[in-house]
């Protein structure tokens, strides 16, 4: 008997699509090659539901009888270019000083990725966290589902509380003091 484990490869890579209402999304290899499937699951186990179209990721992959399918998400980086457009809220602060900022643990209220924002809590607290589709792509996320822990950097935007950056609260445990 062999363990399938063994026949497992790291590959570096782009998400070419993910929808988190089917479960399932593919990635492009930099190297080419059928399709790589991401499943939600494997998703979760990295502490995300969703992950944005063209963040670049590692993941552990092997070949099934259904495909190549990933095994592990290894790192999760936000699509390029993203990084440098700031909503108007907040373009007058820099994102160096947005980095700075304290990640705070939040629960979302809800999103609604066709409206393209959505609400927070942070925990213990009943004001509402502004959550926008953009900051949501910078941090490489897509959606969100209502009760998802999060830790995010807040500021005082021009209409209320706003979340500057936003982390599946799982990936951020390491920082989070």
């Amino acid at each position: 008997m062999t363990n399938e484990l063994e026949d497992k490869e790291r590959v570096s890579g782009l998400v070419k699509w993910f929808d988190p209402v089917k479960g399932f999304g593919f990635v492009v290899s930099d190297a080419g090659g059928p399709d790589i499937l991401l499943h939600v699951n494997v998703l979760r186990n990295f502490g995300q539901n969703s992950v944005a179209d063209a963040s670049r990721i590692v993941v552990d992959v092997q070949n099934t009888e259904r495909g190549v399918q990933a095994l592990e998400v290894i790192s999760l980086e936000p699509p390029e270019g993203i990084e440098d457009e700031l909503l108007g809220d907040f373009s007058d602060v820099e994102l160096s000083d947005i980095e700075q900022l304290p990640l705070e643990p939040a629960r979302v209220k809800w999103f609604d990725k066709g409206k393209g924002f959505g609400f927070a809590n942070l925990f213990g607290q009943n004001e509402d966290i502004f959550l926008h589709v953009e900051v949501l792509r910078r941090s490489g996320l897509s959606d969100l589902q209502p009760g998802e822990a999060l830790a995010i950097r807040v500021i005082d935007g021009k209409r209320g509380k706003m979340a500057a950056a936003v982390q599946a609260w799982e990936t951020a445990l390491p920082s989070v003091t």
